[in-house]
């Protein structure tokens, strides 16, 4: 086993992951997940399905996303191709952090991870045109429990590094609620 690097990001349970890349001229081997190395931090999740997107266009924006409780996701999410701007806010009523994001570029070339925990919201653009963006979620989706916020929200003040006006959205995305209107479902623990 091959430990990877664990960056605390500054929101509670929000981690960078950098797994170690082997390569020769041959091409790369990168170990991206081993449940163990994740419990020796103190990380024990257990994943259930793994999604995969592709934007074909630069500026696809997609989120902010996550699911109610009893169907809360934490996810762990990476690129393999091309970059996306990541970003991770905060919906526990009654955090510290509450409404407060994080922003980090995860791409290709980077080779770096992003752990999502339940109670936050998670979206990203991407920075490049034909991005694939894959994701391993520790619950189920459910229809039900879905949920969007709206990527512009004031009271968040995401800083995309894009001229959201000309941002590529889904309808979904673009008649998001504000956070202020929505009931997460989450609440801080301390």
């Amino acid at each position: 086993m091959t430990m990877p690097e664990f960056r605390p990001l500054g929101l509670d349970g929000v981690i960078e992951i950098l797994p170690k890349k082997f390569g020769d001229d041959r091409g790369f081997f990168s170990e991206t997940y081993n449940a163990k190395a994740f419990e020796e931090v103190g990380i024990n999740l257990g994943f259930v399905q793994d999604n995969h997107s592709f934007s074909a266009q630069q500026g696809v924006l997609r989120g902010l996303h996550f699911q109610t409780p009893p169907f809360a996701q934490d996810k762990l999410v990476r690129v393999t191709r091309g970059s996306v701007f990541d970003v991770i806010v905060d919906i526990r009523k009654g955090s510290p952090t509450f409404a407060q994001w994080i922003g980090v570029e995860i791409s290709a070339k980077k080779w770096n991870q992003v752990l999502v925990p339940k109670g936050f919201a998670h979206g990203f653009v991407t920075l490049e045109p034909d991005t694939e963006f894959l994701y391993k979620v520790s619950n189920y989706y459910s229809k039900e429990c879905d949920r969007s916020i709206r990527f512009d929200d004031p009271a968040i003040g995401v800083e995309w590094p894009v001229d959201t006006a000309d941002a590529i959205l889904s309808d979904k995305d673009r008649t998001a609620a504000l956070l202020t209107e929505t009931d997460t479902g989450f609440v801080y623990e301390g």
